[in-house]
């Protein structure tokens, strides 16, 4: 591949690239040779398997900055699809032992040769699109995957061989899709046919693609080295900035100094970036990584000066210098204050975030106030009494997810009386219903002598009967009047009864 432009060379490849580092940096770990596959990285995308490893089958790693592959076929046994597409993975490894493997997916990596996958026995599938795969006799160690199906391999230098597709049809008799078209039965008997010299012209082709690869890795060391001088030189310059005198100059200047500076490194920024991707470079695995390296080293650079910009917000003042604890709510969160006479305590209702977990929360609970730090940010309030923080208690409402505070209070206050004046009330009462029905009795009983109900048998006077009625009773009645007349004495100034 002749030599050409780093802004032009790669297409979608570099644009891929770019969005790789921009995402999931903080996923992967990164160690002396590049970033690995880490367990909590196979756990954050094992989602879908409730972040359970051991039984997993399907797992994607793509866009992930991955420069060695190791650890899966430890970790996930059952994988039966890998994605890998989208990284730096210069070799196929550590995946001889995925026995239930079907379908590997390792486009878009810097892979030169097809090895170690003997032990996939299951393998149906094989995607290695956009590689750098140059030794296409390789291909010879995928005769014992024998129920390989589809292979593909657009994309590498391999493609380009004269007789590269009659080749890979007539050494593995068992696929049935080369690059996604299907093939023939007459055309892998013609295949079969032609083998033997097919196979000795991909050989020269192999030979002479073997030996300009070692030239492009001399060039690239060569490159790295010419790199790493100017680096070198770079650095040494802003030291030369830093020197005494220059101090000096920043003390008197310093604002001047600063804008001079800040200029100064612009200018030599912009004067590499435009060096680095305008200069000349053919396609290969060094300059592909190269490429990541520096893209992830500037992102770094301007990640450090935006943060040496950020300036670093103050503390907030919790007590003032008297000693006096103030009221902050910096989360701004809603909360009520009650206080609990019943039970001698105050109720802290803090509505915090439903979905925000606990450990997120830190109570500092003191006898005069109450702290509260919620994913950092500090809530506090006055407590209008003193309360007992031994005997504090705090718990989250299963409903709403706010945090309840339960504050005993330092003075206790005796309720009894005003127990006992409750429990009187409903006494006195009674008392009085009865005192009130008893009057009432007391009215309806009236004395005989002050009240005399009428006589019916008297409304209409008796009449003497003399002379009349039976003979019987008129001799009793003379006797009656004979008495009324003994027993009564005569006075003449009484007139006589009629």
């Amino acid at each position: 591949m002749s030599p050409m432009c780093k802004c032009a060379d790669r297409g979608i490849l570099f644009s891929c690239l770019k969005i790789a580092v921009c995402s999931g940096n903080s996923i992967t770990t990164k160690s002396s040779t590049g970033h690995i596959v880490t367990e909590d990285l196979v756990r954050r995308r094992a989602e879908h398997n409730n972040c359970e490893i051991f039984s997993l089958e399907e797992i994607s790693l793509h866009q992930q900055e991955i420069e060695k592959l190791e650890y899966l076929d430890k970790w996930c046994r059952d994988l039966k699809i890998l994605y890998l597409q989208n990284n730096l993975i210069p070799k196929i490894e550590n995946v001889g032992k995925l026995k239930k493997l079907e379908y590997l997916n390792v486009a878009l990596n810097n892979i030169e040769r097809i090895e170690n996958l003997e032990g996939c026995e299951e393998l149906r599938k094989l995607d290695l699109t956009a590689n750098f795969i140059g030794e296409l006799s390789s291909v010879e160690t995928l005769k014992y995957n024998i129920h390989l199906k589809e292979l593909f391999l657009v994309g590498n230098p391999c493609t380009d061989f004269e007789g590269y597709r009659q080749f890979v049809v007539a050494t593995l008799h068992q696929l049935k899709y080369l690059d996604s078209k299907e093939i023939e039965r007459s055309e892998r008997i013609q295949a079969l046919q032609s083998y033997p010299e097919v196979k000795q012209k991909i050989r020269e082709q192999e030979q002479a693609y073997l030996l300009k690869r070692a030239k492009e890795k001399e060039e690239a060391q060569r490159r790295m080295r010419e790199r790493k001088d100017r680096k070198e030189k770079q650095m040494e310059a802003e030291l030369g900035l830093d020197s005494p005198d220059s101090l000096q100059y920043k003390e008197n200047h310093q604002t001047e100094g600063e804008r001079e500076q800040q200029m100064w490194r612009t200018a030599e920024d912009d004067e590499e970036d435009r060096r680095f991707w305008e200069e000349p470079t053919p396609y290969t695995p060094e300059s592909r990584l190269e490429t990541h390296r520096y893209i992830e080293e500037k992102r770094k650079a301007k990640d450090n000066i935006r943060g040496s910009k950020k300036r670093e917000k103050p503390l907030p003042k919790l007590v003032t210098a008297e000693g006096k604890v103030l009221n902050i709510n910096i989360p701004k969160l809603h909360f009520s204050l009650k206080d609990d006479e019943e039970n001698n305590q105050f109720i802290l209702d803090l509505a915090v975030y439903r979905h925000l977990d606990t450990s997120l929360l830190d109570i500092d609970v003191q006898p005069t106030y109450i702290r509260v730090l919620v994913k950092g940010k500090t809530f506090q309030l006055v407590l209008p009494e003193e309360v007992k923080p031994d005997s504090s208690s705090a718990k989250r409402s299963q409903t709403t997810g706010h945090l309840v505070v339960s504050m005993p209070k330092v003075k206790e206050i005796i309720l009894a009386k005003q127990k006992l004046s409750t429990s009187v009330k409903p006494s006195n009462s009674n008392t009085t219903q009865k005192s009130t029905r008893s009057k009432q009795v007391e009215k309806l009983e009236v004395d005989p002598s002050k009240y005399s109900f009428p006589d019916v048998t008297k409304i209409i006077p008796e009449k003497e009967q003399i002379g009349q009625g039976p003979i019987k009773l008129q001799p009793e009645k003379i006797k009656e009047t004979m008495k009324s007349n003994v027993d009564s004495e005569n006075n003449e100034e009484v007139p006589p009864l009629i």
